[in-house]
């Protein structure tokens, strides 16, 4: 999947979450070893340095662990993950629903939008937001 960085934030923040949200969707496995720091940096377009600097904050969240001649690696905390992934779910549905008051919506009309969108998205597609 493409990198899409763009230059209104900190790129090595967008790295950050580019590659929390690769492991929280699973293209990252627990305990997988990562790219070496020029390839993902290669990958994205950015400098070395840059994919350095993301990926040793990662390492300080214990998402990511270094060995120290084998690389760097997922970690295999499964419960880690899956708070990274509640915790990302919350942020999301949080500013979904800022951004719906904003537009004047109440609660039952959210709730009833959001029915018939799933509801017509499942008729259509078995997964949905793929």
């Amino acid at each position: 999947m493409p990198w899409k960085l763009d230059s209104d934030r900190p790129i090595f923040l967008q790295i950050i979450e580019r590659i929390q949200m690769d492991i929280i969707a699973g293209y990252y496995q627990p305990g997988d070893k990562l790219p070496s720091v020029r390839e993902l940096a290669q990958e994205a377009s950015v400098n070395p340095n840059t994919m350095q600097k993301a990926l040793s904050e990662l390492e300080r969240t214990g998402l990511v662990y270094a060995q120290r001649t084998s690389g760097r690696f997922i970690t295999e905390d499964i419960n880690m993950i899956e708070q990274l992934k509640s915790q990302l779910a919350k942020e999301i549905v949080t500013q979904f629903l800022e951004n719906m008051y904003q537009l004047g919506f109440q609660k039952d009309e959210i709730l009833e939008l959001l029915s018939k969108t799933i509801e017509v998205k499942g008729e259509n597609d078995d997964t949905i937001g793929m």
